[in-house]
């Protein structure tokens, strides 16, 4: 198993962090490579939720929530990843604060 980890701390609340974060049909408007976003499924926010994100070199990949905890973060399965060698892969995006003005996203 591979395990990859990249962190940011940024002088931002946990809950502001979470506001963008649990909008998660529109990573298309903070993640860089994200071209945009169809959603594939009607809720708006919790496990279960499904986005097919399409990226600026013309691949692709589906995100399923498996885990949703506000203000703390979320945790999904990727699937549909051809571009990808995978064949299994649960990214996780955790909210630590660090200080009550700071946070570490991880």
């Amino acid at each position: 198993m591979i395990h990859l980890e990249r962190s940011l701390e940024t002088s931002a609340r946990r809950q502001a962090i979470w506001a963008t974060l649990s909008r998660f049909m529109h990573i298309d408007e903070f993640a860089p490579k994200v071209k945009s976003v169809d959603a594939l499924t009607n809720d708006p926010v919790g496990v279960g939720l499904k986005r097919h994100c399409h990226f600026e070199a013309e691949t692709s990949l589906v995100h399923g929530v498996t885990d949703w905890r506000p203000n703390i973060g979320y945790r999904v399965r990727l699937s549909e990843m051809s571009a990808i060698p995978l064949t299994d892969a649960h990214p996780s995006m955790p909210i630590e604060p660090i200080s009550a003005t700071q946070s570490k996203v991880i």
